[in-house]
């Protein structure tokens, strides 16, 4: 048994991982125009593990960002 027997099933498992991670939060994101978030959606359908890695690291610039709802009080 090589290296690679191990190396390369991980590495598939990882990128379809990271893929349905995107997919997931791009449905709960909260963008700011909807053609961004069609745009993403097909972005990371047509190329998912560079897709996937390029939505998380701009989704802050597409996102709207609310204050938290929830504020309990400790008394």
């Amino acid at each position: 048994m090589e290296i690679t027997d191990i190396l390369i099933p991980a590495v598939i498992l990882l990128a379809i991982a990271l893929w349905v991670w995107a997919l997931v939060d791009l449905s709960k994101s909260r963008f700011k125009s909807g053609k961004d978030n069609l745009l993403w959606l097909l972005i990371i359908l047509f190329s998912p593990i560079i897709g996937s890695i390029l939505y998380f690291q701009l989704k802050k610039k597409f996102t709207e960002r609310h204050p938290r709802q929830f504020q309990p009080k400790f008394n």
